[in-house]
Protein backbone atom coordinates (compact mmCIF):
# COMPACT_ATOMS: atom_id res chain seq x y z
CA UNK A 1 0.00 0.00 0.00
CA UNK A 2 1.45 3.13 -0.83
CA UNK A 3 2.06 6.23 1.51
CA UNK A 4 -1.20 8.21 0.16
CA UNK A 5 -3.14 5.14 0.40
CA UNK A 6 -2.17 4.12 3.80
CA UNK A 7 -2.97 7.77 5.10
CA UNK A 8 -5.95 7.76 3.18
CA UNK A 9 -7.57 4.60 5.36
CA UNK A 10 -10.65 5.19 7.43
CA UNK A 11 -11.52 8.33 5.93
CA UNK A 12 -14.39 8.79 5.36
CA UNK A 13 -15.89 8.67 1.05
CA UNK A 14 -16.04 12.56 0.04
CA UNK A 15 -16.07 14.37 -2.72
CA UNK A 16 -14.51 17.36 -2.52
CA UNK A 17 -15.28 20.89 -4.70
CA UNK A 18 -12.21 22.23 -5.60
CA UNK A 19 -12.37 26.49 -6.44
CA UNK A 20 -12.71 26.51 -10.18
CA UNK A 21 -11.26 22.82 -10.86
CA UNK A 22 -11.76 19.05 -10.17
CA UNK A 23 -13.43 16.95 -7.91
CA UNK A 24 -10.80 15.21 -5.48
CA UNK A 25 -12.55 12.16 -4.67
CA UNK A 26 -11.54 10.45 -1.66
CA UNK A 27 -11.88 6.72 -0.25
CA UNK A 28 -15.47 5.29 -2.40
CA UNK A 29 -15.58 2.09 -2.89
CA UNK A 30 -16.65 1.62 -6.34
CA UNK A 31 -15.87 3.88 -9.74
CA UNK A 32 -17.29 2.09 -12.90
CA UNK A 33 -18.54 3.35 -16.17
CA UNK A 34 -22.00 3.10 -17.78
CA UNK A 35 -21.50 -0.46 -18.73
CA UNK A 36 -20.92 -0.87 -15.40
CA UNK A 37 -17.56 -2.28 -15.96
CA UNK A 38 -14.82 -0.89 -13.20
CA UNK A 39 -12.44 1.98 -13.61
CA UNK A 40 -9.21 2.52 -11.99
CA UNK A 41 -9.89 2.98 -8.56
CA UNK A 42 -7.15 4.49 -6.14
CA UNK A 43 -8.00 6.11 -2.78
CA UNK A 44 -8.03 9.90 -3.77
CA UNK A 45 -8.92 10.89 -7.41
CA UNK A 46 -8.74 14.01 -8.71
CA UNK A 47 -12.06 13.96 -11.89
CA UNK A 48 -12.86 16.56 -14.67
CA UNK A 49 -15.61 18.81 -14.38
CA UNK A 50 -14.76 21.34 -17.02
CA UNK A 51 -15.49 18.88 -19.81
CA UNK A 52 -12.63 18.91 -21.98
CA UNK A 53 -9.83 17.02 -20.26
CA UNK A 54 -8.04 14.96 -22.90
CA UNK A 55 -8.22 12.31 -20.26
CA UNK A 56 -11.38 12.37 -19.41
CA UNK A 57 -12.73 11.15 -16.79
CA UNK A 58 -9.37 12.05 -14.96
CA UNK A 59 -8.58 15.97 -14.92
CA UNK A 60 -4.93 17.23 -16.63
CA UNK A 61 -5.08 20.60 -15.96
CA UNK A 62 -7.27 21.65 -18.30
CA UNK A 63 -9.73 24.21 -16.47
CA UNK A 64 -7.04 26.50 -15.63
CA UNK A 65 -6.27 26.98 -19.78
CA UNK A 66 -9.88 27.27 -20.46
CA UNK A 67 -10.38 29.63 -17.79
CA UNK A 68 -13.10 27.26 -16.26
CA UNK A 69 -15.78 28.68 -13.23
CA UNK A 70 -17.60 26.53 -11.16
CA UNK A 71 -20.19 29.53 -10.54
CA UNK A 72 -23.87 28.98 -10.61
CA UNK A 73 -25.85 30.95 -13.17
CA UNK A 74 -28.82 33.36 -12.08
CA UNK A 75 -30.87 32.18 -15.10
CA UNK A 76 -30.94 28.63 -13.94
CA UNK A 77 -34.20 26.65 -13.03
CA UNK A 78 -35.25 28.02 -9.47
CA UNK A 79 -35.05 25.91 -6.26
CA UNK A 80 -38.70 24.88 -5.85
CA UNK A 81 -40.18 21.86 -4.58
CA UNK A 82 -43.36 20.50 -6.35
CA UNK A 83 -46.21 18.40 -4.34
CA UNK A 84 -48.73 15.66 -6.90
CA UNK A 85 -51.30 14.20 -4.77
CA UNK A 86 -52.70 10.85 -6.09
CA UNK A 87 -54.79 8.25 -5.24
CA UNK A 88 -52.30 5.95 -3.10
CA UNK A 89 -49.26 8.12 -3.11
CA UNK A 90 -48.00 11.54 -3.32
CA UNK A 91 -44.87 12.56 -5.73
CA UNK A 92 -42.22 15.52 -4.66
CA UNK A 93 -40.87 16.81 -7.26
CA UNK A 94 -37.87 19.71 -7.55
CA UNK A 95 -36.73 21.12 -11.44
CA UNK A 96 -34.56 22.97 -9.93
CA UNK A 97 -32.12 19.77 -9.48
CA UNK A 98 -33.19 17.99 -12.24
CA UNK A 99 -30.12 16.10 -13.89
CA UNK A 100 -32.80 15.32 -17.36
CA UNK A 101 -31.53 11.90 -17.63
CA UNK A 102 -35.02 10.90 -18.85
CA UNK A 103 -35.27 7.79 -16.55
CA UNK A 104 -38.84 8.67 -15.33
CA UNK A 105 -40.47 10.30 -18.35
CA UNK A 106 -39.10 7.73 -21.08
CA UNK A 107 -39.77 4.55 -18.97
CA UNK A 108 -43.19 5.37 -17.11
CA UNK A 109 -44.31 8.65 -19.88
CA UNK A 110 -48.28 7.31 -18.49
CA UNK A 111 -47.31 9.30 -14.84
CA UNK A 112 -44.19 11.54 -16.09
CA UNK A 113 -44.62 13.88 -18.87
CA UNK A 114 -42.43 15.51 -21.12
CA UNK A 115 -43.35 19.31 -22.29
CA UNK A 116 -46.74 19.17 -20.75
CA UNK A 117 -47.54 21.98 -18.15
CA UNK A 118 -48.36 19.75 -15.26
CA UNK A 119 -45.39 17.53 -15.28
CA UNK A 120 -46.46 14.65 -12.68
CA UNK A 121 -49.70 12.98 -12.70
CA UNK A 122 -49.38 10.06 -9.95
CA UNK A 123 -52.54 8.05 -10.37
CA UNK A 124 -51.04 7.43 -13.63
CA UNK A 125 -49.23 3.70 -13.24
CA UNK A 126 -49.02 1.24 -11.01
CA UNK A 127 -48.12 2.17 -7.38
CA UNK A 128 -44.62 -0.32 -7.59
CA UNK A 129 -43.99 1.01 -10.63
CA UNK A 130 -44.24 4.74 -10.07
CA UNK A 131 -42.13 3.50 -6.73
CA UNK A 132 -39.33 2.26 -9.01
CA UNK A 133 -39.31 5.52 -10.83
CA UNK A 134 -38.42 7.72 -8.06
CA UNK A 135 -36.09 5.39 -6.81
CA UNK A 136 -34.30 5.12 -9.81
CA UNK A 137 -34.13 9.15 -10.39
CA UNK A 138 -30.35 9.82 -10.63
CA UNK A 139 -29.96 13.26 -9.12
CA UNK A 140 -32.42 12.83 -6.25
CA UNK A 141 -35.07 15.46 -7.35
CA UNK A 142 -37.60 12.87 -6.78
CA UNK A 143 -39.36 11.57 -3.79
CA UNK A 144 -42.69 10.09 -2.63
CA UNK A 145 -45.16 9.89 0.62
CA UNK A 146 -47.84 7.53 1.50
CA UNK A 147 -50.89 9.10 4.09
CA UNK A 148 -49.01 12.40 4.02
CA UNK A 149 -45.59 11.15 5.65
CA UNK A 150 -42.67 11.29 2.66
CA UNK A 151 -41.01 7.94 2.54
CA UNK A 152 -37.24 9.35 1.99
CA UNK A 153 -35.82 6.54 3.97
CA UNK A 154 -37.51 4.21 1.45
CA UNK A 155 -36.21 6.24 -1.61
CA UNK A 156 -32.66 7.03 -0.12
CA UNK A 157 -31.00 3.32 0.00
CA UNK A 158 -28.02 1.56 2.06
CA UNK A 159 -25.30 1.29 -0.76
CA UNK A 160 -21.87 1.31 -1.35
CA UNK A 161 -20.17 4.64 -1.75
CA UNK A 162 -20.33 4.50 -5.76
CA UNK A 163 -19.30 6.50 -8.64
CA UNK A 164 -21.25 5.84 -12.41
CA UNK A 165 -19.45 7.60 -15.30
CA UNK A 166 -22.41 8.25 -16.92
CA UNK A 167 -22.69 8.08 -21.24
CA UNK A 168 -22.16 11.89 -22.26
CA UNK A 169 -23.11 12.70 -19.49
CA UNK A 170 -22.71 13.46 -15.60
CA UNK A 171 -21.46 11.54 -12.79
CA UNK A 172 -24.01 9.66 -10.47
CA UNK A 173 -23.18 9.58 -6.83
CA UNK A 174 -25.00 6.72 -4.66
CA UNK A 175 -24.39 5.64 -1.17
CA UNK A 176 -24.32 8.88 0.68
CA UNK A 177 -20.90 9.93 -0.26
CA UNK A 178 -20.28 13.55 1.38
CA UNK A 179 -20.05 16.57 -0.70
CA UNK A 180 -17.97 19.68 0.61
CA UNK A 181 -16.75 22.53 -0.92
CA UNK A 182 -12.99 23.74 -0.56
CA UNK A 183 -12.61 24.65 2.98
CA UNK A 184 -14.67 21.36 3.79
CA UNK A 185 -18.00 23.00 4.45
CA UNK A 186 -21.38 20.92 3.30
CA UNK A 187 -21.99 21.74 -0.02
CA UNK A 188 -25.41 23.91 0.45
CA UNK A 189 -28.38 21.86 -1.23
CA UNK A 190 -31.80 22.33 -2.79
CA UNK A 191 -35.30 21.79 -1.11
CA UNK A 192 -35.65 18.19 -1.08
CA UNK A 193 -32.46 17.04 -2.24
CA UNK A 194 -31.15 13.44 -1.48
CA UNK A 195 -28.00 12.86 0.38
CA UNK A 196 -27.51 9.64 -0.94
CA UNK A 197 -27.63 9.71 -4.58
CA UNK A 198 -27.48 12.51 -6.69
CA UNK A 199 -25.84 13.61 -10.13
CA UNK A 200 -22.96 15.92 -10.70
CA UNK A 201 -21.76 17.80 -13.59
CA UNK A 202 -19.38 17.10 -15.91
CA UNK A 203 -19.55 18.79 -18.83
CA UNK A 204 -19.10 22.14 -17.39
CA UNK A 205 -21.59 23.51 -19.05
CA UNK A 206 -24.36 22.78 -15.83
CA UNK A 207 -26.44 26.11 -15.00
CA UNK A 208 -26.50 24.32 -11.37
CA UNK A 209 -22.70 23.70 -10.57
CA UNK A 210 -21.65 21.06 -9.20
CA UNK A 211 -25.28 19.84 -9.91
CA UNK A 212 -26.20 18.76 -13.30
CA UNK A 213 -28.74 20.83 -14.76
CA UNK A 214 -28.73 18.33 -18.24
CA UNK A 215 -27.19 21.20 -20.18
CA UNK A 216 -24.70 18.46 -21.59
CA UNK A 217 -27.53 17.83 -23.75
CA UNK A 218 -27.52 21.17 -25.00
CA UNK A 219 -23.82 21.48 -25.25
CA UNK A 220 -23.37 18.37 -27.02
CA UNK A 221 -20.55 16.53 -24.61
CA UNK A 222 -19.58 13.26 -25.61
CA UNK A 223 -16.95 11.22 -24.56
CA UNK A 224 -14.92 9.64 -26.98
CA UNK A 225 -15.84 8.06 -29.51
CA UNK A 226 -14.39 3.93 -30.09
CA UNK A 227 -12.99 3.45 -33.43
CA UNK A 228 -14.88 3.00 -36.56
CA UNK A 229 -13.82 -0.75 -36.84
CA UNK A 230 -14.94 -1.63 -33.37
CA UNK A 231 -17.76 -3.67 -33.16
CA UNK A 232 -19.93 -3.73 -30.28
CA UNK A 233 -20.09 -6.83 -27.95
CA UNK A 234 -23.94 -7.54 -27.38
CA UNK A 235 -23.29 -6.41 -24.08
CA UNK A 236 -22.04 -3.11 -24.89
CA UNK A 237 -25.15 -2.70 -27.46
CA UNK A 238 -27.75 -3.94 -24.85
CA UNK A 239 -26.88 -0.98 -22.70
CA UNK A 240 -24.47 -3.06 -20.08
CA UNK A 241 -25.11 -4.62 -16.73
CA UNK A 242 -27.23 -1.79 -15.51
CA UNK A 243 -29.96 -2.09 -18.70
CA UNK A 244 -29.78 -6.06 -18.34
CA UNK A 245 -30.01 -5.99 -14.22
CA UNK A 246 -33.25 -3.16 -15.45
CA UNK A 247 -35.00 -5.83 -17.54
CA UNK A 248 -34.30 -8.79 -15.28
CA UNK A 249 -35.60 -6.62 -12.14
CA UNK A 250 -38.85 -6.22 -14.15
CA UNK A 251 -39.13 -9.69 -15.25
CA UNK A 252 -38.35 -10.92 -11.83
CA UNK A 253 -40.98 -8.65 -10.12
CA UNK A 254 -43.87 -7.89 -12.70
CA UNK A 255 -44.40 -11.32 -14.78
CA UNK A 256 -42.86 -14.04 -12.39
CA UNK A 257 -44.88 -13.55 -9.44
CA UNK A 258 -48.45 -13.63 -11.68
CA UNK A 259 -47.51 -16.26 -13.27
CA UNK A 260 -49.26 -19.66 -12.56
CA UNK A 261 -46.90 -21.53 -14.88
CA UNK A 262 -43.33 -19.64 -14.19
CA UNK A 263 -43.74 -18.28 -10.70
CA UNK A 264 -43.53 -21.98 -9.04
CA UNK A 265 -40.04 -22.12 -10.33
CA UNK A 266 -39.10 -18.86 -8.42
CA UNK A 267 -40.54 -18.93 -5.44
CA UNK A 268 -37.79 -19.31 -3.19
CA UNK A 269 -35.45 -17.61 -5.49
CA UNK A 270 -32.48 -15.49 -3.22
CA UNK A 271 -33.57 -11.78 -2.95
CA UNK A 272 -30.41 -11.06 -5.25
CA UNK A 273 -31.88 -13.31 -8.23
CA UNK A 274 -32.29 -10.57 -10.99
CA UNK A 275 -28.46 -9.52 -10.08
CA UNK A 276 -27.18 -13.04 -10.57
CA UNK A 277 -29.29 -13.60 -13.74
CA UNK A 278 -28.05 -9.71 -15.51
CA UNK A 279 -24.91 -11.04 -14.18
CA UNK A 280 -24.49 -14.11 -16.13
CA UNK A 281 -26.49 -12.14 -19.01
CA UNK A 282 -23.60 -9.94 -19.09
CA UNK A 283 -20.77 -12.25 -19.24
CA UNK A 284 -22.27 -14.25 -21.81
CA UNK A 285 -22.97 -11.37 -24.16
CA UNK A 286 -19.59 -10.21 -24.04
CA UNK A 287 -19.31 -7.98 -21.04
CA UNK A 288 -16.97 -8.83 -17.85
CA UNK A 289 -16.76 -11.91 -16.18
CA UNK A 290 -19.68 -11.07 -13.45
CA UNK A 291 -20.83 -14.35 -12.87
CA UNK A 292 -17.78 -16.09 -12.88
CA UNK A 293 -16.24 -13.53 -10.37
CA UNK A 294 -18.79 -12.97 -8.20
CA UNK A 295 -21.07 -16.43 -7.88
CA UNK A 296 -19.05 -19.54 -9.71
CA UNK A 297 -19.26 -19.81 -13.59
CA UNK A 298 -21.01 -22.64 -15.20
CA UNK A 299 -21.32 -25.39 -12.73
CA UNK A 300 -22.50 -22.74 -10.47
CA UNK A 301 -25.55 -21.78 -12.89
CA UNK A 302 -26.71 -25.06 -14.00
CA UNK A 303 -27.19 -26.00 -10.03
CA UNK A 304 -29.72 -24.48 -10.30
CA UNK A 305 -31.39 -26.03 -12.49
CA UNK A 306 -30.86 -29.66 -11.48
CA UNK A 307 -33.82 -31.44 -10.10
CA UNK A 308 -36.24 -29.05 -11.39
CA UNK A 309 -37.84 -30.92 -13.91
CA UNK A 310 -38.32 -27.93 -16.47
CA UNK A 311 -41.12 -28.45 -18.63
CA UNK A 312 -41.28 -27.27 -22.24
CA UNK A 313 -44.17 -25.26 -21.93
CA UNK A 314 -42.35 -23.36 -18.99
CA UNK A 315 -39.03 -22.54 -21.02
CA UNK A 316 -41.60 -21.20 -23.52
CA UNK A 317 -43.38 -19.36 -21.15
CA UNK A 318 -40.07 -18.04 -19.90
CA UNK A 319 -38.71 -16.44 -22.57
CA UNK A 320 -41.69 -14.81 -23.60
CA UNK A 321 -41.98 -12.60 -20.33
CA UNK A 322 -38.38 -12.08 -20.39
CA UNK A 323 -38.45 -10.68 -24.12
CA UNK A 324 -41.52 -8.43 -22.70
CA UNK A 325 -39.52 -7.20 -19.70
CA UNK A 326 -36.55 -6.39 -22.47
CA UNK A 327 -39.31 -4.45 -24.33
CA UNK A 328 -40.65 -2.60 -20.73
CA UNK A 329 -36.39 -1.79 -20.03
CA UNK A 330 -36.23 -0.19 -23.42
CA UNK A 331 -33.09 -2.31 -24.60
CA UNK A 332 -32.24 -1.59 -28.31
CA UNK A 333 -34.99 -3.45 -30.43
CA UNK A 334 -33.11 -2.95 -33.48
CA UNK A 335 -33.40 -6.34 -35.56
CA UNK A 336 -29.65 -7.47 -35.62
CA UNK A 337 -29.90 -7.18 -31.29
CA UNK A 338 -33.29 -8.91 -31.21
CA UNK A 339 -31.91 -11.82 -33.25
CA UNK A 340 -29.27 -12.32 -31.46
CA UNK A 341 -30.90 -11.12 -27.58
CA UNK A 342 -33.58 -14.18 -28.48
CA UNK A 343 -31.12 -17.00 -30.59
CA UNK A 344 -29.70 -17.18 -27.17
CA UNK A 345 -32.75 -17.07 -24.73
CA UNK A 346 -33.94 -20.22 -26.97
CA UNK A 347 -30.94 -22.14 -26.94
CA UNK A 348 -30.04 -21.10 -23.12
CA UNK A 349 -33.40 -21.90 -22.21
CA UNK A 350 -33.53 -25.39 -23.72
CA UNK A 351 -30.24 -26.02 -21.97
CA UNK A 352 -31.45 -25.42 -18.88
CA UNK A 353 -34.57 -27.25 -19.43
CA UNK A 354 -32.32 -30.15 -20.23
CA UNK A 355 -29.96 -30.40 -17.55
CA UNK A 356 -32.92 -30.13 -15.11
CA UNK A 357 -34.70 -33.46 -15.86
CA UNK A 358 -34.27 -36.18 -13.40
CA UNK A 359 -31.78 -38.37 -15.45
CA UNK A 360 -29.48 -35.55 -16.48
CA UNK A 361 -26.31 -36.06 -16.20
CA UNK A 362 -25.30 -32.27 -16.96
CA UNK A 363 -21.25 -32.20 -18.23
CA UNK A 364 -19.07 -30.87 -15.47
CA UNK A 365 -16.38 -27.83 -15.95
CA UNK A 366 -17.79 -26.41 -18.85
CA UNK A 367 -17.06 -22.49 -19.65
CA UNK A 368 -19.41 -19.64 -19.75
CA UNK A 369 -21.12 -20.21 -23.29
CA UNK A 370 -20.06 -16.37 -25.22
CA UNK A 371 -22.51 -15.15 -27.47
CA UNK A 372 -22.34 -13.23 -30.44
CA UNK A 373 -24.25 -11.45 -33.07
CA UNK A 374 -26.31 -13.78 -35.62
CA UNK A 375 -24.41 -14.43 -39.05
CA UNK A 376 -22.53 -10.80 -39.50
CA UNK A 377 -26.04 -9.30 -38.61
CA UNK A 378 -23.91 -6.74 -36.89
CA UNK A 379 -24.82 -3.01 -36.31
CA UNK A 380 -24.38 -0.60 -38.96
CA UNK A 381 -24.46 -3.97 -41.52
CA UNK A 382 -27.34 -2.34 -43.40
CA UNK A 383 -29.11 0.83 -44.15
CA UNK A 384 -32.24 0.97 -42.03
CA UNK A 385 -35.70 1.86 -44.30
CA UNK A 386 -36.00 4.85 -41.47
CA UNK A 387 -32.69 6.26 -41.83
CA UNK A 388 -31.89 9.84 -42.51
CA UNK A 389 -30.66 10.68 -45.96
CA UNK A 390 -27.64 11.48 -44.75
CA UNK A 391 -26.84 8.35 -43.10
CA UNK A 392 -27.30 6.65 -46.75
CA UNK A 393 -25.42 9.17 -49.11
CA UNK A 394 -22.56 10.74 -47.21
CA UNK A 395 -20.69 13.60 -48.62
CA UNK A 396 -17.13 13.15 -50.21
CA UNK A 397 -14.33 15.37 -51.19
CA UNK A 398 -12.87 14.65 -54.86
CA UNK A 399 -9.12 14.96 -55.64
CA UNK A 400 -8.48 17.91 -57.84
CA UNK A 401 -7.71 17.30 -61.29
CA UNK A 402 -3.97 17.02 -60.48
CA UNK A 403 -3.98 15.26 -57.26
CA UNK A 404 -3.02 11.85 -56.71
CA UNK A 405 -5.57 10.09 -55.89
CA UNK A 406 -4.85 7.73 -52.80
CA UNK A 407 -6.05 4.67 -51.00
CA UNK A 408 -6.00 5.78 -47.32
CA UNK A 409 -7.25 9.63 -48.18
CA UNK A 410 -9.55 8.92 -51.00
CA UNK A 411 -11.17 5.42 -51.67
CA UNK A 412 -11.45 3.88 -48.08
CA UNK A 413 -13.82 6.63 -47.00
CA UNK A 414 -16.30 5.74 -50.28
CA UNK A 415 -16.84 2.49 -48.13
CA UNK A 416 -19.31 3.10 -45.50
CA UNK A 417 -18.71 0.35 -42.05
CA UNK A 418 -22.00 -1.47 -44.09
CA UNK A 419 -19.97 -1.73 -47.03
CA UNK A 420 -17.41 -2.85 -45.36
CA UNK A 421 -19.37 -5.50 -43.22
CA UNK A 422 -21.76 -7.07 -45.98
CA UNK A 423 -18.58 -7.79 -47.89
CA UNK A 424 -16.39 -8.82 -45.36
CA UNK A 425 -17.35 -12.51 -46.28
CA UNK A 426 -14.89 -12.77 -49.30
CA UNK A 427 -12.80 -9.12 -48.42
CA UNK A 428 -12.17 -6.07 -46.54
CA UNK A 429 -12.82 -2.98 -48.27
CA UNK A 430 -11.01 -0.59 -45.42
CA UNK A 431 -7.76 -3.06 -46.23
CA UNK A 432 -5.19 -1.82 -49.12
CA UNK A 433 -4.21 -5.00 -49.35
CA UNK A 434 -7.86 -6.57 -49.98
CA UNK A 435 -8.54 -3.89 -52.40
CA UNK A 436 -5.93 -3.42 -54.75
CA UNK A 437 -5.69 -7.46 -54.90
CA UNK A 438 -9.71 -7.00 -56.23
CA UNK A 439 -9.80 -4.35 -57.42
CA UNK A 440 -10.82 -5.29 -61.02
CA UNK A 441 -13.77 -7.43 -59.36
CA UNK A 442 -14.89 -4.74 -57.19
CA UNK A 443 -14.99 -1.73 -59.99
CA UNK A 444 -16.91 -4.20 -61.81
CA UNK A 445 -19.29 -4.88 -59.20
CA UNK A 446 -19.58 -1.01 -58.35
CA UNK A 447 -20.25 -0.26 -62.26
CA UNK A 448 -22.86 -2.65 -62.62
CA UNK A 449 -24.52 -1.72 -59.30
CA UNK A 450 -24.26 -4.93 -57.61
CA UNK A 451 -22.18 -3.50 -54.88
CA UNK A 452 -23.04 -1.69 -52.79
CA UNK A 453 -26.32 -3.41 -51.64
CA UNK A 454 -28.64 -0.59 -51.13
CA UNK A 455 -28.36 0.96 -54.20
CA UNK A 456 -25.43 1.84 -57.21
CA UNK A 457 -22.63 4.36 -56.85
CA UNK A 458 -22.90 7.96 -58.52
CA UNK A 459 -20.70 8.04 -61.82
CA UNK A 460 -18.32 10.33 -59.81
CA UNK A 461 -17.28 8.05 -57.16
CA UNK A 462 -17.06 5.06 -60.41
CA UNK A 463 -15.08 7.66 -62.14
CA UNK A 464 -12.85 8.03 -58.76
CA UNK A 465 -11.91 4.23 -57.90
CA UNK A 466 -11.09 3.96 -61.88
CA UNK A 467 -8.71 6.97 -62.02
CA UNK A 468 -7.45 5.37 -58.60
CA UNK A 469 -6.72 2.34 -60.43
CA UNK A 470 -5.44 3.67 -63.54
CA UNK A 471 -2.85 5.85 -61.61
CA UNK A 472 -1.20 2.90 -60.13
CA UNK A 473 -3.30 2.34 -57.25
CA UNK A 474 -1.57 4.75 -54.66
CA UNK A 475 -1.93 3.35 -50.69
CA UNK A 476 -0.81 6.51 -49.06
Amino acid sequence: MSELESGQSGVEPEIRITLDGPYAVTNIQEFRNWLGEELPLKSRMELCRCGQSSTKPYCDGTHAKVNFSGAKDPKRVPDRRDAYEGQQVELFDNRGICAHSGFCTDRLASVFHVGQEQFITPSGGRLDEVIQAVRACPSGSLSYGIEGVEARNQVDRHRPASMEVSKDGPYRITGGVRLVDELGNDVPRAEGSSREHFSLCRCGHSQNKPFCSGMHWYAKFNDPVASPEHEPTLFEWAGGFPALLRMTRIFYSKYVPQDLLVGPLFANMSPDHPERVAAWLSEVFGGPNFYSERYGGYSRMISQHVGKRITEEQRARWVKMLCQSADDAMLPNDPEFRAAFVAYLEWGSRIGKENSQQNATPPPNMPVPRWWWVCDATPGSRISALAPLEQIQQPFALPGPNEPVKFTQHIKPLFRKMDRESMSFIFDLWSYRDVSTHASGIFKRLENGTMPCDGAWPKDKIDLFRRWMDSGMVES
